[in-house]
């Protein structure tokens, strides 16, 4: 496997927006309140142009297979950022390609000066939801931050 990580470049916004919505679609988890109605998934190249942001993409043989991002969502507290985006193509799961990113994710938050990160899901997504506790993101009783994603009924953070 020649898996590589790296920023995203404005030519990854369709695939991108395509393996999310694939994704949210295959789990049943593409409903109203969620990233696959947001019209920014098919711009995540010029959102992640935002400051304090950063989004990566996962390129395994030169095909794009999901990727990433941190992202200083309005309303979170001074010095938390927010995983977000964080999708793989089917073919891409199993294979700890999903713990490789987050790691990636984690260490760029801390670097750049983020103390905590916190992020939203469902329950739709089980298996990322069980990789989130083994990385020790702990369960919060409500959300955080302003992010719209009123779908999401799971919220975690974790100290970095």
């Amino acid at each position: 496997m020649n898996l590589k990580i790296r920023p995203i470049e404005p030519a990854d916004n369709p695939l991108l927006a395509t393996i999310i919505r694939t994704a949210l679609t295959e789990f049943g988890a593409n409903k109203p309140g969620t990233v696959y109605y947001d019209e920014s998934t098919d711009h995540l190249y010029e959102l992640f142009r935002h400051p304090g942001s950063a989004y990566f993409v996962a390129v395994e043989n030169g095909k794009i297979i999901g990727g990433a991002g941190i992202f200083p969502t309005e309303g979170l507290p001074e010095g938390c950022g927010e995983l977000v985006k964080m999708y793989l193509s089917a073919e891409a799961r199993g294979k700890g390609l999903g713990r490789r990113l987050i790691a990636h994710i984690l260490e760029t938050a801390k670097a750049m000066g983020y103390h905590q990160v916190y992020l939203e899901t469902m329950p739709e997504l089980r298996k990322a939801v069980s990789v989130y506790e083994k990385f020790g993101f702990s369960y919060l009783e409500g959300p955080l931050g302003n992010s719209g994603h009123f779908g999401c009924d799971v919220w975690m953070l974790k100290d970095i």
